[in-house]
């Protein structure tokens, strides 16, 4: 048995694997803007000087940044059955040695094609560990704290995303090659931290009960909560709940992806799959990824704005960290709405800039995609938007789109679902990645316009359709849409379910499993005869 129980120290290991998709997205976006690069990659009649450089054209840098993305969506869909079969941990140290490959062949690219499959089989490592924390995670931790524990992997992301940022910008100032290639390198050591820092870790008490290894699952439900106590009151409710689950679930035939379109899945598999999707359309990865597309339209160039892109970076650091500490009170539905109109609100805004106070850039520009400019006063307030847009992320969509669609699912089918959810995150990253650079070409301004009502869309479809799970056990949870035990909840609009904070602190308390010495955490109104 592993030797490390307490949670926050499983989490902050096993969220290393967001850090790897924060280190791919910063490692492209301060690096296409160099020299190095341009002069590396670049496509067309052979430049005179280096300003001559344009690097990649539009969209073949579009697809360049949209490879990862595509390996990601194949990478989450394959961990389902990874997770499924060799257990949560492993399938995560599965992902790890991936992208240590990955990163090896991105490091000594060649060429354009070899650069686009070194990212490739680097998404396909962060598919897998960006399905598979939040699972592992979510089934490890109690319920008071599993928001923030989940939450870790965003804040663990905006790290790798700042951290690499500078490194990259540090060692942009390498001449040649050799200026994009150590970065590149540098990439595998979030990796070799995260499989070696596993392996003395425990397995999902859940993954280890549906393989029918009961003593492994007590074991790990007394070492994480229980404090070594196998009779603790919450380590005994838990598995017995856990066992009560598993005893219905294998009633039920073999779980496969169509599982989750069946009728009494429908409802959840859609809300998991949309989350993951919203989080895309808010526009925040264009932001990661073309940032010095943005702040160069505003006038900025080299060093300025490197270090100015870099702030955005900080922010989305600091700004994850109220979420940390306070999601599990404020839930899932208020900072999902509230986070979707405020970058609503910050794109519109830059698109009313944009469009009022800026003009073409001249044809002649170093880089196509930069197809628009503006400077004075009104540049400094679209990065003063930009700046807000992030922090409106940072601290509602960031965190809560990795927590909320592992706790809609029941055990049997988490894994897979996790992954579903995950992979349509991918599949709209990799169409924006490719997306963007053209659009700003074709359509400038607009592009502003476009997420905004998407960030519109969603905050109608979040309050209409995405019920809130904060303060319930995993178990608990499957009573909002299927009703176990008797409590009405079937019925209750998603607006009207709310958190249960102080109840889920009682329950790891006490360990009570009587619903009548706890407040509810809601009922519907009684049928009157």
């Amino acid at each position: 048995m592993s030797l490390a129980g307490n949670i926050y120290l499983i989490s902050a290991v096993a969220v290393i694997g967001g850090g790897l998709f924060g280190f791919d997205i910063s490692s492209m976006s301060a690096i296409i803007g160099t020299k190095n690069y341009l002069c590396y990659f670049h496509q067309g009649p052979a430049p005179l000087t280096e300003d001559d450089c344009k690097g990649p054209k539009p969209d073949v840098q579009g697809g360049i940044t949209a490879s990862m993305a595509g390996g990601s969506w194949l990478g989450a869909l394959v961990s389902g059955f990874l997770s499924d079969i060799f257990g949560r941990k492993t399938s995560i140290m599965i992902g790890a040695l991936i992208w240590i490959v990955g990163s090896v062949i991105t490091c000594a690219a060649q060429n354009i094609a070899m650069l686009i499959v070194g990212r490739i089989i680097n998404g396909f490592s962060v598919g897998i560990c960006s399905a598979q924390v939040p699972v592992y995670i979510a089934e490890l931790a109690p319920p008071s704290k599993r928001g923030r524990l989940i939450g870790a992997q965003q804040w663990a992301i905006t790290w790798g995303i700042m951290i690499m940022f500078y490194i990259s910008y540090g060692s942009s100032k390498v001449e040649g090659p050799a200026g994009f290639r150590i970065a590149w390198g540098l990439q595998m050591i979030p990796a070799i931290l995260l499989f070696f820092g596993l392996m003395p870790l425990p397995e999902s008490p859940r993954w280890l009960a549906r393989k029918d290894r009961w003593e492994d699952c007590l074991a790990v439900l007394t070492l994480v909560h229980g404090k070594g106590d196998p009779n603790s009151p919450f380590v005994q409710r838990e598995y017995e709940e856990i066992k009560e689950m598993c005893e219905f679930e294998r009633r039920n035939a073999d779980v496969t992806y169509l599982e989750l379109l069946k009728p009494n899945m429908i409802n959840r598999t859609h809300v998991g799959v949309f989350t993951q999707i919203w989080s895309q359309l808010t526009g925040m990865n264009v932001m990661m990824y073309y940032i010095t597309y943005v702040f160069g339209m505003a006038g900025l160039t080299e060093d300025t704005l490197m270090i100015s892109s870099s702030i955005q970076y900080v922010i989305n650091v600091v700004m994850t960290v109220p979420a940390l500490l306070w999601v599990d009170r404020w839930g899932r539905r208020m900072p999902l709405l509230i986070g979707a109109f405020f970058m609503m609100l910050w794109l519109f805004i830059n698109a009313g800039l944009l469009a009022s106070k800026g003009s073409p850039a001249p044809e002649n520009r170093p880089i196509e995609a930069q197809s628009w400019e503006i400077s004075g006063p009104p540049s400094k307030a679209v990065i003063a938007c930009t700046y807000l847009f992030v922090a409106s992320f940072a601290c509602t969509w960031g965190p809560v789109s990795w927590i909320y669609p592992p706790e809609l699912f029941p055990l049997r089918v988490r894994g897979k679902a996790v992954a579903l959810a995950t992979s349509s995150n991918w599949a709209f990253n990799f169409a924006l990645g490719y997306f963007v650079p053209p659009a700003f070409v074709n359509i400038q301004w607009k592009t502003y316009i476009l997420f905004a009502v998407f960030c519109a869309a969603m905050f109608i479809h979040v309050f209409f359709m995405f019920p809130e799970t904060s303060g319930k056990t995993l178990e608990e949870v499957e009573g909002i849409f299927t009703d176990p035990d008797g409590i009405k909840y079937i019925g209750v609009p998603a607006w009207k379910t709310r958190v249960d904070f102080r109840r889920a602190a009682l329950l790891e308390q006490t360990g009570l499993k009587d619903e009548e010495k706890m407040e509810p955490v809601h009922e519907a109104p009684a049928n009157k005869e």
